[in-house]
C-alpha cells in the first residue's frame, strides 16, 4: 500500500503524472504507450543523449530533459528504462522521493544493489513493479492459470544474434526471463542447479542451458541462445494427467489430458485441444497493470521481491556456469 505521504496517493479519478527515463530500444515504447492512456499525463523524458530525449519528446508532445533531477519533482510514477548497470544510481533518488517505480529487469546488475532497491521502495511504501514482460503474454498468463503441479519444464528462448544489450550475458538478457516463469509455475525451494554456457559472438555467455530440481521433486531444463538461426520460443510442462505446450509467439497453447471414460478403463485415453489464446500486447498490458497498481493499491504481478529472486537464481545460474568455462 502507498504510504499518506506519496503523491500519488490521490483520488482514483485524478490523473497520474508519469515521467520515463531512457529512450532506448524500450524506453521510447513506455512513453507512447503513457500518452496513449486517457487517465496519464506523461510530463516528461529523461536521456543523457539530448537529441535522443527531444526525438521522443516531441512525437508525445513533453518536455525532454537530461537530468533525472528536472523531472524527480514534477511526477507521481516513473518508468527507468537504462542499461542495467545505472539502475541504483537511476532509481535511488525517486524511490527516495517516494515516487512509484516500474523497473525494467533486471533490478541490478548485483545481489546486494538490487536488495539495497528492493528495501528502498519498501521503506518508501512506494509500488515497486520489476519489467519483467513474458509474464504479461496473454499465452503464459493463460498457461499459469491452468498448471497446478508441474514435474517437468522444459523451456527454450532461441533466436537470431541482434546487437542489443550485448553488454551482458544471455542469462541476465533473456534467460531471466524463464528462470522467473519456472519458479512461478512450480512455487517451491531451489534444490540443486547445474548450468553450462559459452561465448560464441560477444565476450558475455551467449548461448547458456540450466537444469533447475525443486525441493517438491520437479525439475526445469531451461536453454538460451542468443546466436540461433531462427526464433524460437516454447515451454511445456508435464504434470500428472497433464501436458502443455505453448508458442511463446504466436501464443497458441497445446494441451493433452488424460482422461478414462469410466472407471473401469484399463488406460486412459489422451484428449488433446488446442487453444488460441487471445493475443495481446504485453507491453501496454504491463504498463496499464503498473497504474493500475498505483491507483488500488495492488501488489505487482512481479514485485521487487519476485524480481529479487529471479536475480539470485540467474547469478546462481552464471556462477555454475564459470565454474564450466575454460580458463
Amino acid at each position: 500500500m502507498t504510504s499518506p505521504e506519496t503523491p500519488s496517493a490521490k483520488a482514483g479519478a485524478e490523473r497520474l503524472r508519469v515521467g520515463v527515463v531512457g529512450t532506448g530500444y524500450l524506453g521510447k515504447f513506455h512513453a507512447r504507450i503513457y500518452n496513449d492512456m486517457p487517465d496519464v499525463d506523461l510530463v516528461g523524458i529523461v536521456d543523457v543523449n539530448e537529441a535522443a530525449a527531444k526525438a521522443v519528446a516531441d512525437e508525445c508532445g513533453c518536455p525532454a530533459y537530461t537530468t533525472s533531477q528536472d523531472l524527480i519533482d514534477k511526477i507521481d510514477a516513473v518508468s527507468i528504462v537504462v542499461p542495467t548497470e545505472l539502475h541504483l544510481e537511476v532509481a535511488r533518488p525517486f524511490l527516495e522521493k517516494n515516487i512509484h517505480m516500474l523497473l525494467e529487469k533486471p533490478i541490478a546488475p548485483s545481489y546486494e544493489e538490487s536488495l539495497e532497491l528492493v528495501e528502498l521502495a519498501e521503506k518508501s511504501g512506494v509500488i515497486f513493479q520489476v519489467g519483467h514482460l513474458e509474464r504479461y503474454n496473454a499465452g503464459v498468463m493463460a498457461l499459469a492459470e491452468r498448471v497446478t503441479a508441474p514435474r517437468f519444464i522444459e523451456v527454450h528462448r532461441l533466436g537470431p544474434f541482434v546487437a542489443r544489450a550485448t553488454d551482458v550475458d544471455v542469462v541476465t538478457d533473456l534467460m531471466i526471463h524463464d528462470i522467473d516463469i519456472v519458479m512461478e509455475l512450480v512455487g517451491s525451494p531451489i534444490k540443486t542447479l547445474s548450468a553450462m554456457g559459452s561465448p560464441v559472438i560477444t565476450s558475455h555467455v551467449d548461448i547458456a542451458n540450466a537444469r533447475i530440481e525443486f525441493e517438491n521433486g520437479a525439475v526445469a531444463n531451461v536453454t538460451a541462445s542468443r546466436v540461433s538461426n531462427k526464433k524460437f520460443r516454447r515451454i511445456r510442462v508435464f504434470e500428472h494427467e497433464h501436458y502443455y505446450g505453448l508458442d511463446y509467439t504466436d501464443q497458441c497453447l497445446d494441451i493433452a489430458t488424460a482422461k478414462r471414460k469410466s472407471a473401469d478403463d484399463e488406460w486412459p485415453e489422451i484428449v488433446t485441444e488446442r487453444l488460441q489464446v487471445e493475443p495481446k500486447l504485453p507491453l501496454n498490458a504491463e504498463l496499464q497493470d503498473f497504474i493500475n497498481n498505483i491507483r488500488t493499491g495492488s501488489t505487482p504481478l512481479v514485485t521487487g521481491r519476485v524480481g529479487l529472486e529471479a536475480l539470485r537464481v540467474a547469478l546462481l545460474v552464471k556462477e555454475k556456469m564459470a565454474e564450466c568455462l575454460p580458463l
